[in-house]
């Protein structure tokens, strides 16, 4: 099965396949057309950072059904606790929130608006520390909708968001950015403008709801935040930073406003002569923004925060709204081609609702009835809730608070184009740490868990040939269908009447480079056999999910591998009966069924050309091992070992485009191996990704 294509008509037929989401609107057109100012080829070329982070939409919400993508059709997705008549389902069969209903499960459903306009705007969900805590359920996820709504299952296609899946298409989409939290609105704005909510409560935090996000009132009777925020460091280091929007009207999603430095009582002539503050807490609107930048004196750093309306939350907004505030952004920022030539903007979303995703966040292990369930090789003791507010939040004492569920996050630039998707862990941190990476003003408030898991968004870029595109057309404006967005009411969507698997499309998408080299291998220990993770990148963290199939009630293992460490997951002592589900980034999968004794397999890194997978027969007679492709095509065939032999076994992938999907069994043990192999350059996402969404658990046989 021949799967290369070349980059001329890999793109005449990306943007075919498209249809109506592929023309682009004239916003998104010129900033396609305006080159990047190349001077050094590096990431110091770009000047100015632009930050807009709208509301409260989850990316498969939004992006399940986009092709290339880690979506709905995800073969992997992990395997939910049972319920009775769904033994096997996976974590995309969702029990129906009220018992005894029909349908008695509930899997992700469009709010299809072909049929009814009004679904643009329904109804919201809970998006509270409680409910989000309940819904993650220490990464279970089998119950969402118990504690969001069956609504929260709701998802848009491409159809219903051209501007979307338009800007997606034109620039790079991240499919592995997260917000920071399971929290509101605050809390996670928090770690984009400081980089922390204050888990160890040492500035008067931490900050677990939507208190304090406006100069008024003194809910905690503590006066406001103490710890420094990044305009304070921006200030320090003598960068230019602004926060554009309108003080009448920000939603109250401006963050700053929590801190005592920014609460302290001014009168107007004060503020105007305090520059912190008339650069964070003063009113400066969109056509300010393009007036500075037509003038070209836009500063380095700007945060953009939209008006209620146009937010993007549900409820309050819709994403046509959203769509058209993007559209505005994009139109100040490209008014002077100068300045966009040198120019990032970063959209993203501050948290997800309560929408469903169905990708289980990264995460330090979980603590449960007085030991850790997995471990860490990176510390972690501030990343869990020990300071309880009140008794509703006192039951998830020693919880995670994050990663949260995954959000949209697009990357716009010269420097960027192409329509690819990045695949690199991400969370609210990474805005700070691009930031820093380019201006160099560290934020010391990152805790060293996600420096180490997170990245930075560089791995977005390609500084030294920017990618150009071979077609595009014009949509009407997005302003006309905003309009008419604004005068819808909320409704309830209407459910299916039955569970259907949600479609993703097929094909291929343009894909960044990841820092992952990530295997897994069976060790054996005088009290049993082990599970070996191994993170050979020389960078990033990497974060392992481990579900017992057999025991999915349980609050699953994870384990955070620092770069060019291992940590093992002991199996059970006999080796015998095993279901071990494995879910890691970057596509990384491993299941091991049966006996766990019999032989290892682990894949040996060494880029695209050179792959290899080393076997090793663990026994102490011969065995014959069955090798299959699960998903590429490649012919099955039998490998056999001698007592103790290991064999190394080229593993060509280049038609892959470097994905793996192959299954080995003998003796009673089956090993499924899934992944994509690194070789520093970028590539294509997973060619058999896509179709219907996996509702039930695969078997291995």
């Amino acid at each position: 099965m021949v799967m290369t294509q070349d980059r001329r008509s890999f793109i005449r037929d990306m943007m075919a396949s498209a249809g109506a989401a592929a023309t682009l609107a004239p916003s998104i057109v010129r900033a396609l057309e305006i080159p990047a100012a190349r001077r050094t080829g590096t990431l110091q070329d770009v000047g100015h950072v632009v930050i807009l982070t709208q509301e409260n939409r989850s990316f498969d919400h939004y992006f399940g059904t986009m092709r290339g993508v880690r979506g709905y059709g995800d073969r992997f997705a992990i395997p939910a606790p049972p319920l009775p008549g769904a033994p096997d389902r996976s974590v995309l069969a969702q029990p129906n929130e009220h018992a005894g209903a029909d349908p008695a499960l509930i899997a992700p459903f469009r709010l299809d608006t072909s049929v009814d306009f009004r679904l643009y705007r329904p109804l919201g969900t809970p998006h509270g520390f409680t409910d989000s805590q309940a819904a993650w359920d220490n990464g279970r996820m089998g119950a969402w909708t118990h504690s969001k709504h069956n609504h929260s299952m709701a998802h848009f296609t491409r159809a219903d968001l051209p501007f979307q899946y338009a800007l997606a298409e034109a620039f790079t989409l991240c499919d592995a950015y997260h917000c920071a939290l399971h929290l509101s609105t605050n809390p996670n704005r928090l770690y984009i403008w400081s980089g922390t909510h204050d888990p160890l409560g040492r500035g008067n935090g931490p900050a677990i709801d939507n208190g304090y996000d406006t100069l008024e009132g003194d809910p905690r009777h503590h006066g406001g935040y103490l710890w420094s925020t990044y305009p304070e460091r921006l200030m320090a280091a003598g960068i230019g930073f602004q926060i554009y929007q309108d003080m009448a009207d920000n939603f109250t999603d401006n963050p700053v406003v929590g801190f005592q430095r920014y609460r302290q009582p001014k009168g107007a002539a004060a503020i105007a002569a305090d520059l912190l503050t008339r650069r964070t807490i003063t009113t400066r609107k969109l056509d300010e923004l393009k007036q500075d930048v037509l003038a070209e004196r836009l500063p380095e750093v700007s945060w953009i925060v939209a008006p209620a309306a146009m937010s993007e939350h549900p409820g309050a907004s819709t994403p046509l709204q959203g769509g058209d505030y993007t559209a505005q952004v994009l139109d100040a920022l490209t008014a002077n081609p100068d300045v966009w030539a040198r120019t990032v903007l970063l959209v993203n979303f501050d948290e997800n609702d309560g929408l469903f995703d169905h990708m289980p966040p990264p995460a330090p292990p979980a603590r449960a009835s007085g030991r850790v369930v997995g471990g860490t090789s990176i510390p972690a003791d501030d990343e869990y809730h020990i300071h309880s507010q009140n008794a509703d939040d006192a039951a998830y004492l020693d919880r995670p608070y994050g990663l949260g569920p995954r959000v949209p996050l697009y990357v716009i630039s010269p420097w960027s184009k192409g329509g690819h998707v990045a695949s690199e862990v991400f969370d609210h941190t990474s805005i700070l740490r691009f930031l820093e990476a380019r201006f160099g003003v560290h934020e010391p408030n990152i805790s060293a868990w996600r420096r180490a898991v997170c990245g930075d968004l560089t791995s977005c870029f390609d500084f030294g040939s920017p990618d150009t595109v071979d077609f595009m057309a014009t949509l009407p404006e997005t302003a006309a269908l905003s309009e008419r967005a604004s005068v819808l009411e909320e409704i309830p969507p209407p459910l299916p009447a039955r569970i259907a698997a949600p479609v993703q499309e097929t094909g291929l998408r343009r894909r960044r480079a990841t820092p992952y080299r990530l295997d897994a291998r069976l060790v054996r220990e005088p009290t049993g056999e082990s599970l070996l993770f191994v993170n050979n990148s020389a960078e990033r963290a990497a974060v392992f999910h481990v579900y017992d199939v057999k025991l999915l009630e349980e609050v699953p293992a994870r384990y955070t591998v620092g770069a060019g460490q291992e940590l093992a997951h002991p199996l059970s002592a006999s080796g015998e009966d095993l279901d071990v589900f494995v879910l890691g980034p970057n596509g990384f999968h491993r299941r091991l069924v049966g006996r766990g004794d019999v032989f290892s397999v682990s894949v040996d890194q060494g880029g695209t050309s050179s792959t290899a997978l080393s076997l090793t027969n663990l026994g102490s007679a011969p065995q014959s091992i069955r090798m299959t492709d699960r998903a590429y095509g490649a012919p099955a065939k039998a490998i056999v070992l001698a007592a103790g032999e290991t064999r190394r076994i080229p593993l060509d992938l280049a038609e892959s485009h470097g994905w793996y999907d192959r299954q080995f069994a003998a003796g009673g043990q089956i090993w499924r191996l899934a992944g994509h192999v690194e070789n520093g350059a970028a590539s294509y996402s997973d060619p058999a990704a896509g179709g219907a969404g996996p509702l039930q658990l695969a078997a291995l046989e």
